[in-house]
C-alpha cells in the first residue's frame, strides 16, 4: 500500500470519527436541554456519556485532521444538529430565517470537506515534488 493511500485510509477514518463525534454532540446538547440545568438525573447521565463519547471520538479525529478544521466541522455538525433535533424533540421553535442561515453552514461545512478531500491533497503533493 502506497503513502498517499495509507494517508487517505486514515484521513477517511479521522473523518468517520469526526461524524461519530458530531452525533456525540447532538446527543449531548439535547440531554443537557432535557436535563433542565442538570436537575434530572437520568437527562443529566445521558449527557454525561455523550459529552464523554463525544470528546473521544474528537480526539481521535484531530490526531489526522487539523484542530481548526475539526473543531469547526464538529461544532457546526453539533449546532445544525441540536437545532434540528431540538425543534423535534424539545418543541423549540425553527424559523425561515434560521433554516437559510443553518443552510449556510452546511455548504460551509462541505467545502471545508472537499478541501481535505484525498484528491486534492494528492495533487498538492504531486505539485511539491
Amino acid at each position: 500500500m502506497s503513502k498517499i493511500s495509507k494517508q487517505n485510509t486514515r484521513n477517511g477514518r479521522a473523518w468517520a470519527m469526526l461524524l461519530l463525534a458530531g452525533g456525540f454532540e447532538i446527543g449531548y446538547a439535547i440531554s443537557v436541554g432535557g436535563s433542565k440545568a442538570f436537575t434530572v438525573l437520568s437527562w443529566s447521565i445521558i449527557a454525561l456519556v455523550f459529552f464523554l463519547c463525544t470528546l473521544y471520538c474528537l480526539s481521535v479525529a484531530l490526531k489526522s485532521i487539523d484542530v481548526g478544521i475539526g473543531y469547526a466541522v464538529w461544532a457546526g455538525i453539533g449546532a445544525i444538529g441540536a437545532a434540528v433535533f431540538g425543534s423535534i424533540f424539545l418543541e423549540q421553535p425553527l424559523t425561515i430565517v434560521q433554516i437559510v442561515w443553518l443552510a449556510v453552514i452546511i455548504v460551509g461545512l462541505v467545502w471545508l470537506k472537499l478541501a481535505d478531500s484525498p484528491q486534492l491533497q494528492a495533487k498538492q503533493v504531486e505539485k511539491h515534488k
